[in-house]
């Protein structure tokens, strides 16, 4: 596919012409992708069919199987600093982390005696503590179970890597989805996809934050909408928006967009150097190269 320059700065990031190789096709919503750097493979979960798959690079194509069914139409991915994989289910309003032998714990499910609404994005900051947002997706039929929405607003979540301590962070949201750290965490950026913009909160030493401010939006032509979200290890912000994957400057200068034959929802870097680009669109999974690479999850 094409790129669209917006800023000369978007070929020193991105580079390339944008060349999408399909990876893995034939799903109804691909989305949640995370990349094992140790194991090297990529997770991802097809959200209306209730499965989280494994693909590993390899000749012909590499090699995909199903790595949990049902996944409880599992939306985000990812994985702590020990590499155990943590997950949002959308049909039960939790999130849950692998401790081994097959093993699921669940981290959060209920606020101030409320289910939650469903879990959609997560990110695990440097000290443990797990971070999520929480719109009420996953209680429609197509993505989720229909139910009535228990807790009265929108918002994202902290909590303790034990489960303990569920903090709301922030409830003025129409639709929170897409989060991330800035590379050296001190800023957090939140995406609202009702709204098309990014926000950023300023994150202090206990967990707390503070801010909020609109930091930018996604604008153009296509489908698609602020969704999943990522910093690469030069703070460039990568959210998905209109036509594919959007790509901000850490000054939020909107740079360009990397153009997806399906509708993007979410992306995640790997590969041998992190340089690769897995994206999330729809009925498939896509990859394309970058000059910046991203970041390890651990």
């Amino acid at each position: 596919m094409s790129l669209e320059i917006r800023n000369e700065r978007f070929r020193e990031i991105v580079g390339g012409d944008g060349a999408m190789e399909r990876i893995a096709t034939g799903f109804i919503f691909t989305e949640g992708p995370a990349w094992h750097p140790g194991e090297r493979h990529l997770a991802f979960s097809d959200i209306i069919d209730s499965k989280i798959y494994r693909w590993v690079p390899g000749s012909k194509g590499g090699t995909l199987s199903i790595h949990r069914q049902p996944s409880n139409m599992a939306n985000g991915n990812t994985y702590d600093r020990q590499g155990r994989m943590l997950s949002c289910e959308h049909s039960t309003s939790r999130v849950v982390r692998e401790e081994g032998g097959g093993s699921v714990k669940v981290v959060a499910s209920h606020y101030q005696g409320k289910e939650l609404n469903s879990p959609n994005d997560i990110v695990v900051k440097s000290d443990g503590r797990i971070y999520f947002t929480d719109p009420p997706a996953g209680r429609s039929e197509r993505y989720g179970r229909f139910r009535p929405q228990e807790l009265d607003f929108q918002g994202f979540f902290r909590v303790d890597p034990d489960g303990g301590n569920l903090t709301l962070l922030g409830d003025d949201f129409i639709l929170p989805n897409g989060l991330c750290f800035s590379k050296g965490e001190e800023r957090l950026f939140v995406n609202d996809t009702r709204r098309g913009h990014i926000r950023v909160f300023d994150v202090r030493p206990d967990g707390s934050l503070s801010g909020g401010a609109v930091w930018a939006e996604t604008t153009g032509d296509g489908e698609g909408h602020p969704d999943g979200m990522k910093v690469d290890n030069q703070d460039n912000l990568y959210c998905t928006g209109p036509g594919g994957v959007h790509v901000f400057g850490p000054d939020a200068v909107s740079l360009g967009v990397i153009r997806t034959p399906e509708r993007a929802a979410n992306f995640a870097w790997g590969g041998e150097d992190m340089r690769d680009l897995f994206i999330t669109a729809t009925s498939s999974v896509y990859r394309t190269r970058v000059k910046i690479p991203g970041m390890k999850l651990f």
